[in-house]
């Protein structure tokens, strides 16, 4: 059955990250540090300006950096940092072409449990404990992949009806749902700092 992302909040971009593992990948890697519909619009962003319908890991691997980057700074720039993020795309794919022949899917294919696969995760490039976590949760929420133990695996990321990341976003209510607690948290870790000084 097709799954049906809307974490970009534009159709063409959701349509491109409903079919393809590698725009998923891409968009939760350019998720930080830019409202989340701007991540996840990237792939699309990347694909059209490669001319192409999808993205392949083995092309973007081979693409000249510094054209690639170039590719990302065009306005509107694919991120606000266009050139580190270029660089950043550029390792996940290596990455993919050197452990998974450039399948992206093969990352949790054939994985035995939530723990193996979180751990696949966090050696990707870009990805750090938090950032494998959540997608772990997208993949066995949205996305039908739940090897036994993903939702322990996902930690705080995996509990039903969370509203803490991206992995619950189906629509503009979830967004506003996960933005509303991402600044919750903000203003706790602020207030947490104040209290400190």
């Amino acid at each position: 059955m097709e799954k049906t992302l809307r974490l970009a909040q534009e159709p063409q971009a959701d349509a491109l990250l409903s079919r393809s593992p590698l725009a998923d990948l891409v968009g939760m890697l350019l998720d930080q540090q830019v409202p989340m519909e701007w991540a996840f619009s990237g792939p699309y962003t990347i694909a059209r300006r490669m001319g192409a319908d999808d993205l392949d890991a083995h092309e973007i691997a081979a693409y000249d950096p510094d054209e690639f980057a170039a590719l990302l700074s065009a306005k509107p720039a694919v991120h606000r940092y266009p050139g580190s993020m270029a660089r950043r795309v550029q390792q996940l794919c290596q990455y993919l072409v050197d452990h998974y022949d450039g399948d992206a899917e093969a990352l949790w294919r054939d994985v035995a449990d939530g723990e193996e696969l979180l751990g696949r995760l966090k050696a990707l490039p870009g990805y750090g404990p938090q950032k494998a976590q959540i997608f772990l949760a997208l993949l066995g929420k949205q996305l039908g992949v739940r090897p036994p133990g993903w939702r322990e695996a996902a930690g705080v990321y995996g509990e039903e009806h969370a509203y803490r990341s991206v992995a619950d976003i189906t629509g503009p209510e979830s967004l506003a749902r996960v933005r509303a607690h991402k600044q919750e948290m903000k203003r706790a870790a602020k207030a947490a700092r104040d209290d400190g000084s």
